[in-house]
């Protein structure tokens, strides 16, 4: 199970965007997430007649480890751990995993 999902709020700890906050648009790969406004640089674009597109520099959004990030915890208005807990259903006997914030044990809203 993830602890870090798209769309999550989270905050950047540590690198050249410390501090800002943003949403988690998807993840690359098992450990890496792009999260918007963070790790952005401009890339160098050839035009091509082609396809229709036009030349210059365009701002690209590249991705973070997950690593250097933490969710953002919104009654505390800080970055928090994230924990797994085990939770029941009494009509089906099942138990489902639900992501917690460490500090208070809220479940995290999605």
């Amino acid at each position: 199970m993830n602890k870090i999902r798209k769309g999550d709020q989270v905050i950047v700890l540590t690198g050249r965007d410390k501090g800002k906050r943003g949403t988690v648009l998807s993840r690359e790969s098992e450990d890496r997430i792009v999260v918007e406004g963070v790790n952005v640089v401009k890339k160098h674009v050839k035009p091509n007649p082609m396809k229709g597109t036009t030349g210059g520099v365009v701002d690209k959004t590249l991705s973070i480890h997950q690593s250097n990030v933490a969710i953002f915890n919104p009654a505390t208005g800080k970055a928090d751990r994230v924990g797994i807990k085990l939770v029941a259903d009494a009509k089906t006997n099942k138990t489902t995993k639900v992501r917690v914030f460490r500090s208070s044990g809220d479940e995290i809203k999605a």
